[in-house]
């Protein structure tokens, strides 16, 4: 095992805040002088079915906290996610059933096992001790926080100014939160930024575990926070609805392409928070006067896409992108769409198949994109500027929209009998 100093920078990096400020210096003595791992918790409800990078950075510290020897606590959040995690949130979330939760956990499982070694984990759903809870546990449970302390919470204050409703079942979920801390005994826990209350509560849950039915009282975790990933966009953060992410099951060419896209200040963001390359390094790549941004940036891609599908792929990927992109070439592997076709009139018109191959999500959007000539077909990239125009719809074709969207068309013949 790494010495303590070494574990500290290691840990450090990319960290936002630790609370309290000098607890994780020692912990990791206690943990080297008596040789007990540490139990490092990290906590996802599973209220989706896309773990995309924005989740991963948590997930690559509690990865490191493995790498160094201690004992990563994954917690299944299949009762929490019954309520829905308030941090961040102006509004209450929408209500999910148990069965979409447990078919989300499953995905979640296989997904995050891309990212931190799943068979020497401790995996625990959270509902293994809150389906046992009777009225009196939660009563209990409830006890141990005050309206006051909850409304410090920035997102329930700003609501009480705004006029917006907070649902009283929302004031359980850091309760809840904090209750898993004290069930798997946890010595440091992970979280967001926005997670630093929720926290906090579990570290005063374990001074008061007594209270809550344990045998005696545990020694408070420290909290760790990590920055919020910003997503393709720059400015918000990462998340599917705002449609600026990179999903951690995306294919090799997606991974690649998308983080192609971000803005240059961005870079040194996602190098540190998603490689593990050393600072250093990391300095030389984003000082423009010493790497050519582009040049960075494919570094960047491959450091990614090398993460999730190997070097193999990431060099693949990289020869794609430039082959389409640098080269105005189309890439060896295209997406292919299968539409059904009149074999009797084999033509369709540019506006309904870009619709069809998912190009765009209606005939205005279509006629557009057509009309601002982004639309290309064929090996010589006919440009089609009239939205009135028909093509002749041939098995393999070829259909580009901008740069970006390439897809090949695979006919489905249809053929009517009179």
């Amino acid at each position: 095992m790494k010495s303590v100093d070494e574990q500290l920078e290691l840990i450090r990096r990319g960290v936002e805040q630790v609370e309290p400020g000098d607890g994780l210096k020692k912990k990791l003595e206690a943990s080297a002088k008596t040789g007990k791992p540490l139990r490092v918790k990290y906590g996802i409800d599973p209220t989706g079915i896309d773990v995309h990078l924005g989740h991963t950075v948590p997930l690559r510290k509690l990865r490191l906290f493995q790498e160094l020897g201690h004992q990563a606590v994954l917690i299944i959040g299949n009762y929490t996610a019954l309520v829905g995690d308030p941090s961040g949130r102006d509004e209450t979330r929408k209500s999910l059933t148990q069965e979409q939760v447990e078919a989300n956990a499953k995905d979640y499982l296989t997904q995050i096992s891309r990212i931190i070694d799943i068979n020497r984990a401790e995996v625990r759903f959270n509902g293994e001790w809150f389906s046992k809870f009777s009225f009196l546990d939660v009563l209990r449970m409830m006890g141990q926080i005050t309206v006051q302390r909850m409304l410090e919470r920035d997102d329930f204050s700003k609501r009480v100014k705004e006029g917006r409703p907070i649902s009283l079942h929302e004031c359980l979920y850091p309760l809840m939160q904090g209750y898993d801390s004290v069930a798997i005994d946890a010595d440091v826990e992970l979280g967001g930024s926005e997670q630093l209350f929720n926290l906090m509560v579990g570290r005063d849950l374990q001074r008061n575990a007594s209270q809550l039915g344990f045998e005696k009282p545990q020694e408070p975790q420290l909290a760790v926070t990590l920055p919020i990933l910003r997503g393709l966009d720059g400015h918000r953060k990462m998340g599917k609805s705002l449609n600026n992410y990179v999903g951690v099951g995306e294919s090799a060419d997606q991974q690649f392409g998308k983080t192609m896209s971000i803005p240059d200040d961005l870079m040194r963001e996602w190098f540190t928070l998603l490689t593990d390359r050393p600072t250093g390094e990391i300095e030389t790549l984003v000082d423009p006067a010493r790497t050519h941004p582009m040049a960075a940036k494919k570094t960047l891609a491959g450091d990614v896409v090398g993460f999730y599908h190997g070097a193999d792929a990431a060099t693949a990927a990289q020869a794609n992108w430039e082959k389409q992109f640098s080269q105005k070439k189309d890439p060896d592997t295209i997406a292919e769409v299968l539409i059904p076709a009149d074999a009797a009139t084999n033509e369709i018109g540019i506006v309904p198949l870009l619709v069809a191959v998912g190009f765009c999500k209606s005939n205005n959007e279509a006629r557009q994109k057509v009309t601002e000539g982004a639309v290309s077909i064929g090996p010589d990239r006919t440009k089609l500027t009239d939205p009135k125009a028909t093509v002749k719809l041939e098995d393999g074709l070829i259909v580009r929209l901008g740069s970006k969207k390439i897809v090949r068309v695979r006919v489905k013949w249809l053929i009517f009998s009179v």
